[in-house]
C-alpha cells in the first residue's frame, strides 16, 4: 500500500482576526527602524531527526503518487536555484536542509513537508505575476517548516477529544494510509503530517515569509499582493486556499511591518524566471483528478521513473532501492504459500498464532507485522497482517463501528489508493466485538507481469477499553487475498488477551 491522494491537496498556500496580536503572542514584533530578525521556532516534542526522517519518507511517496519533474528539467533547476537564494538569508543555526521540486499539476499549490522537502506546481509557475510573488509563496511554505507547525499540529491532534478527532492520530499511528500496508508503521501520512493550519500558524508562515523575501531583496508585499489576486480569480486555488485559514488583514499587517524596515532596493524579474515561465507553460501538465486517477493505477511511479524523476533523499532502510522507494520486489506464489503449521506470537498484550515460516518484524510505534519474508521489503507490506496498538486522543471511548469507522475515513482521506468496499460488519474477536471492514488499493508488489495490481486489505479494529484498541490489517494482492483468506480467519480466531 502507498501514501496519499492527500498529497495532492497538502499544504497549499494560506490566509486572523486579531492578526497585530498574534504577530505579538508569537514573538513576531520588530524594533521600528531596524532590520527584522527570524523569530524564535520554538520547540517541538518531535526532534529534528524525526521530522526530517518523516518528512524524506512522505517526499519519497510523492514521486510514487504524483508526477514530478526530474531535476534536469529547467523548472527544476530554476526553483532550486531561487529556493537556495532564499535559504541562504536564514540563520545557519536554526534552518533546515531544504529542497525544492517541481509538479506537474495545473491547479495552483505548494507544498512543504517536515525537514525541508518542498513541491511547487507548475501552475503556481504560470499564475505568478511576477519573480517576487513565485519566491514569497515559497518563502510562506519554508516558514511552515522553520516554525516546525506540522510537528507541533501532530502534538496538539494527540490531545484534542472526541471520535472526529480519533481519525488523524489513528491514522498517524497506523503508518498513515494503508497504501503500501502501513510501511509496518514507520510512516505517518502526508495528509496527517500536513493537518490545516491554523490563523496563528498563517501568520507566523506570513511574518516569516516576508522577511526572507526582504533580506533577499524582494518586495515582501508581493506575498501579500499573490493572496489577493489568488483569493480574487476563484480559479485553480480554492484548495490552495482552504487548507490555510485567512488571517484576516494580510495586507495591512505585512505593510505595517514592511514600513518599520530600512529602505531596501528590491531585485526586478531575473531573465530566469521570464524565461522558465515561458517554458513552463508549454509543459504537460495534469489537473488534480488526472493525478489522483494516475495513482490509484500506479501511472506515476512508473513515468517518474522512466522520465528520470527519481526521489534520493529518502533514508535507508537496510534494503536498498526496495526501501527507498516503498516497492516489494514480485515473487511466486511458492514464495508466500503460508506453512500448515501455526506458533504463537507475542503483540504487544496480545498473542496470536502464525505459520512458522511467515516472520514477525516489529516496527515503529508499537506496530507488528506478520508476513513471509519475500512478501515485505523496505517497510512496505505485499502479504501478511499489521498489527496495531493504538492510544486513542485523551483516552476517549468509542465502540467497536466508530473505531473502525475512524480508522477507514482517516485511511481514505489520507491516501488516494484506499476504498472501503462495502459497510462495516460487527464481528467477535476474543470474546469481544470488532468491527470488520474491507478495502482495496494499489499493491506495493507489481504483478508477474510487471504492472501495478490491486490489492485487498481487510481491516479489523476493537477497543480495550480506557482508551485504547488494536487494529488488524490483513493483506494480499486482490488475485490471491481469498486463497490466504483461511490463514487470516485462523489467526485472527486465535487472537489471545
Amino acid at each position: 500500500m502507498k501514501l496519499n491522494e492527500r498529497i495532492n491537496q497538502i499544504s497549499p498556500i494560506c490566509r486572523l482576526g486579531a492578526y497585530a496580536a498574534l504577530y505579538l503572542a508569537a514573538g513576531l514584533a520588530f524594533s521600528a527602524g531596524k532590520p527584522p530578525e527570524f523569530p524564535d521556532p520554538g520547540h517541538s516534542r518531535m526532534s529534528r531527526a524525526q521530522q526530517g526522517k518523516l518528512g524524506l519518507q512522505a517526499a519519497a511517496q510523492v514521486y510514487q503518487q504524483m508526477p514530478v519533474l526530474p531535476d534536469s528539467s529547467p523548472e527544476t533547476q530554476y526553483i532550486q536555484a531561487l529556493g537556495k537564494r532564499l535559504v541562504a538569508v536564514i540563520p545557519k543555526n536554526r534552518t533546515w536542509p531544504y529542497q525544492f521540486h517541481v509538479v506537474a499539476q495545473k491547479e495552483v499549490n505548494a507544498f512543504a513537508l517536515p525537514g525541508g522537502p518542498m513541491f511547487v506546481n507548475v501552475g503556481t509557475i504560470t499564475t505568478v505575476d511576477n519573480e517576487a510573488e513565485l519566491a514569497g509563496v515559497m518563502a510562506h511554505e519554508m516558514g511552515h517548516v522553520y516554525m516546525q507547525h506540522s510537528a507541533k499540529q501532530q502534538e496538539k491532534s494527540a490531545v484534542v477529544g472526541g471520535i472526529a478527532d480519533i481519525v488523524g492520530a489513528i491514522a498517524g499511528g497506523l503508518g498513515g494510509g494503508l497504501g503500501g500496508v502501513a510501511q509496518s508503521g514507520i510512516q505517518i501520512g502526508a495528509g496527517t503530517l500536513m493537518l490545516k493550519y491554523s490563523r496563528t500558524d498563517e501568520a507566523q508562515a506570513d511574518a516569516f515569509g516576508a522577511i526572507v523575501l526582504w533580506k533577499a531583496h524582494f518586495n515582501p508585499m508581493a506575498l501579500a499582493d499573490f493572496f489577493r489576486k489568488l483569493g480574487a480569480s476563484n480559479k485553480n486555488g480554492p484548495q490552495f486556499l482552504s487548507d490555510h485559514p485567512n488571517p484576516g488583514n494580510r495586507d495591512a499587517a505585512i505593510e505595517k511591518e514592511v514600513r518599520d524596515w530600512p529602505p531596501e532596493n528590491y531585485t526586478p524579474d531575473s531573465p530566469q524566471f521570464v524565461s522558465v515561465r515561458g517554458h513552463a507553460g508549454g509543459v504537460h501538465a495534469y489537473t488534480a483528478q488526472e493525478i489522483a486517477a494516475g495513482t490509484k493505477n500506479g501511472r506515476w511511479q512508473a513515468e517518474n521513473s522512466k522520465n528520470g524523476a527519481i526521489f534520493r533523499g529518502a533514508p535507508a532502510n537496510g534494503n536498498g532501492t526496495a526501501a527507498a522507494t516503498g516497492m516489494v520486489p514480485a515473487a511466486p506464489m511458492s514464495a508466500i504459500q503460508p506453512s500448515s503449521k501455526f506458533q504463537g506470537a507475542d503483540v504487544d498484550e496480545a498473542t496470536i498464532d502464525r505459520p512458522d515460516n511467515w516472520q514477525v518484524m516489529p516496527g515503529q510505534q508499537s506496530s507488528v507485522t506478520i508476513a513471509p519474508r519475500a512478501g515485505a521489503a523496505g517497510g512496505a507490506v505485499a502479504y501478511g497482517v499489521v498489527i496495531q496498538s493504538v492510544s486513542l486522543p485523551g483516552g476517549s471511548e468509542a465502540n467497536a463501528q466508530q473505531v473502525t469507522s475512524a480508522i477507514a475515513r482517516s485511511l481514505e482521506s489520507g491516501d488516494g489508493n484506499m476504498k472501503q468496499n462495502g459497510n462495516i460488519d460487527t464481528i467477535t474477536v476474543a470474546g469481544m466485538p470488532a468491527g470488520s471492514l474491507q478495502l482495496t488499493t494499489v499493491s506495493p508488489m507489481p504483478g508477474q507481469d510487471g504492472k501495478p495490481q490491486p490489492e485487498r486489505d481487510w481491516l479489523v479494529a476493537l477497543p480495550r477499553g480506557g482508551g485504547k484498541a488494536i487494529a488488524f490489517v490483513f493483506v494480499a494482492p486482490q488475485a490471491n487475498f481469498d486463497q490466504l483468506k483461511p490463514t487470516f480467519d485462523r489467526m485472527l480466531s486465535s487472537v489471545r488477551f
